[in-house]
This record gives structure tokens, sequence and C-alpha cells, in this order.
């Protein structure tokens, strides 16, 4: 049995337009046409189409849902438990914001001022608007900006404390290393520059030797994240630029 492009509309809640621009990029085409060439949606369409309004419902950007329908090695049951573990982060989250309006609420009602950490403490450390407009330009079509993007829309309030600790650990042995004069070339620097590796690997996305090499190198040309690192010590950015180089030739002559 097949639809019509408005039945599917109605069925789905999306304009017919919203479907034509679909088909459009490549993203649903539909499976059969009629005699008069007009488009006609079969099941596996339909299908299709709800696994793609669930990920938009995500957040996913149109580009990303491609890539992880069109994923080989996933099947439908993989999309579906991957959807089931978003949504479930997504409620979880929610919960956790109508507590904390219910919270406000009950505090204005019995006249108890929030304190300003009170007030925001849901959002946690994360500000996932920071930079969000720079990555989107710089890596939005990237593998490993989709595969961040996923992470972290999974991750709780304790998971972004647990990676915040993380770093200011490592901040804090970089800062000692620096302050002790050792040099980016040394194996202290090159054991914190792989550490500095893997832990972009274990939380964002898979970072490679040479893709953590151009990262240094941006730690260096972009002021913003120049900034960022001399703010905690004067000179710290060009030395892990250098330490993330010397590590990944360590690694071998490509840092492979």
């Amino acid at each position: 049995m097949s639809y019509s492009v408005g039945q599917v509309a109605g069925f789905a809640g999306v304009t017919v337009r919203t479907l034509h621009h679909y088909d459009e990029i490549g993203l649903l085409a539909p499976g059969e046409r009629s005699h008069a060439g007009h488009r006609r949606y079969s099941d596996a369409d339909l299908d299709r189409l709800q696994q793609i309004l669930f990920y938009r419902e995500l957040g996913f950007p149109l580009d990303e849902v491609a890539v992880l329908l069109d994923d080989p090695d996933a099947d439908p049951r993989s999309h579906l438990r991957r959807q089931h573990e978003l949504l479930t982060a997504r409620i979880e989250r929610l919960q956790r914001m109508a507590a904390a309006v219910e919270h406000a609420m009950e505090a204005r009602t019995m006249g108890i001022n929030l304190t300003p950490e009170e007030r925001f403490e849901v959002f946690g450390e994360n500000d996932p608007e920071q930079y969000a407009e720079e990555a989107e330009r710089r890596w939005g079509g990237t593998a490993a900006h989709a595969e961040s993007r996923r992470r972290a829309a999974r991750y709780t309030k304790e998971d972004w404390q647990r990676l915040q600790d993380e770093v200011a650990d490592w901040t804090r042995r970089y800062v000692a290393l620096l302050t002790a004069g050792e040099q980016p070339t040394g194996e202290p620097a090159m054991n914190l520059a792989e550490e500095h590796r893997r832990h972009i690997t274990r939380w964002f996305y898979d970072c490679p030797h040479p893709m953590h090499r151009c990262l240094g190198d941006m730690y260096v040309a972009d002021e913003r994240f120049r900034a960022h690192y001399d703010t905690a010590h004067p000179g710290f950015a060009e030395h892990l630029s250098a330490a993330i180089a010397a590590n990944a030739d360590r690694h071998g002559e490509h840092g492979e």
C-alpha cells in the first residue's frame, strides 16, 4: 500500500512543502511514483520519516540525520535504542527543570529569595551555546561534530561536573609543569598532551593524533582559545601546542 504526499503530511503533522524538501535533498525520497509522476510513499518510507522526525525533535540538523539513517552498520532497532536513550535523557533533564521551577514557585510563595547559584543550578556548568555558531561553521559537516553533539546530548549535570573536574585537575598539573620549566618536547609534557587527547576522545569524539595536532595549532592561532589557556598561565597555549605536536611525532611520522 502506498500513500500520497498529502496523506503522509496529514499522518505526520508536517507540511507538503517539508516533504518536498526532504525529497529534494535526498533525505526521504518516496519509493514510488504514480503514472502521473506524483510521489507515493510506502510503509518503509513512513518508517524512515518517523526516524527523521524523532531526530529532528531531538535537535539534530538534517545533514546529521542523513548520516545517522544511512549508517550501514545501524539497523532500525539500534536507531530506536539510541532515540530511547536520548529521549530518556531529555525527560530526566526536563524533570529536573520542572523541579527547579517548582522550587522557585514555592520560594516565591513563601517570600524566600533564591541565590543566583540556586536559580541557575539546574543548567550545570556547561553553557550549551558557548561557541556553538563557531563550531557549527567550522565543523558542522564533520563526523566528529556529529558525534560530539550526540554524546553531549546524553550527559547529565553529574557527567558535566565530572568532565569539569577532570579538566581542572589536568590544568592544575600542566600549570605545575610550566612553573617547573619543563620543555614541551619532554616526556612529562607529552604525557599530559596525550592525556588531553584521550580526554577529548572519551568525552566528545575520536581524536587521532593528526586531528589533535590541528587542535593544537588552533589553540595558538585563535585568540579566544589562546586567551582561555593563557589565563591559567602565561604561555600555556604555545607550550601545549608544541607538546601536542611533539606527542603526535612520538606516535609516528604522521602522528597516527
